[in-house]
């Protein structure tokens, strides 16, 4: 059975202080039994990163960063390397979120060398994927979900998995209301375990965790969970509200 997952990504907003806030509420929203039933992460701002990193020491929740470089060190003036992470410490790294490819231009090269890093830096990986209205509409998301898990995850050595778990996003359900049905969360999920299953094997295909990556609410994510290739969800906008992301985790 794949334990289920539920990811917090707040992306660019809080600052330190309603942060630190924020998350003193999920810890009192969120109880230790709600824990065994299923894994938490918090994908913070960086700026939050070591404050929280002290918080949640023993919690049971994973804090993770947004985003890494795809070099060990260098002249990158104002990027992270996933050693820095790491010594914070922090526990994981969201790879290829729709927003990073859409408004920087990160190329499956970039994620494949960001996956690496992260792997030798230790740290469990979220990578994302999904297709955007037009190609939805096209009919081609199919073979752009199965160009961005292969393009990127292929060759990767047999040990790496049981540090990857996927996030389908639809980019047009995200932070749009907009919600792709359960039947087609569950197909696109379908479809990529398929892919899986080819560029690794059938074990690793069975025991990834996918998750649904698009605008999930309180009241929609007990459907969304209840398929049978969706093991959690990855959350932005209710991922804000302490009672809403516990619910999330509840359901």
């Amino acid at each position: 059975m794949r334990k289920r997952l539920v990811a917090g990504n707040w992306k660019m907003n809080t600052d330190l202080n309603d942060g630190f806030r924020l998350l003193k509420d999920i810890l009192d929203e969120i109880r230790e039994k709600e824990l065994e039933n299923s894994d938490v992460h918090i994908y913070a701002p960086f700026t939050h990163l070591k404050v929280f990193a002290n918080t949640l020491n023993g919690s049971g929740i994973l804090l993770g960063a947004q985003n890494c470089h795809h070099e060990t060190s260098g002249a990158f003036t104002g990027e992270i390397s996933t050693d820095m992470l790491a010594s914070v410490p922090v526990g994981g790294v969201l790879v290829g979120h729709s927003e990073r490819r859409q408004y920087f231009g990160e190329t499956s090269e970039q994620l494949r060398g960001k996956i690496e890093q992260a792997l030798n830096s230790d740290l469990s990986i979220i990578y994302c994927f999904g297709e955007t209205l037009e190609e939805r509409e096209s009919g081609s998301h199919y073979d752009v979900v199965e160009q961005q898990l292969r393009s990127v995850l292929s060759g990767l050595p047999a040990d790496a998995w049981q540090h990857i778990t996927l996030a389908y996003e639809p980019v047009w359900a995200i932070g749009t209301g907009k919600t792709a049905t359960a039947e087609q969360a569950q197909e696109v999920h379908a479809h990529a375990r398929g892919v899986l299953a080819d560029i690794s094997s059938a074990e690793v295909s069975n025991s990834i965790r996918i998750l649904y990556g698009g605008s999930v609410k309180p009241n929609n994510a007990a459907e969304l969970f209840g398929q049978d290739d969706i093991d959690g969800g990855l959350i932005g906008g209710a991922s804000l509200k302490a009672d809403s992301f516990a619910d999330i985790v509840r359901a």
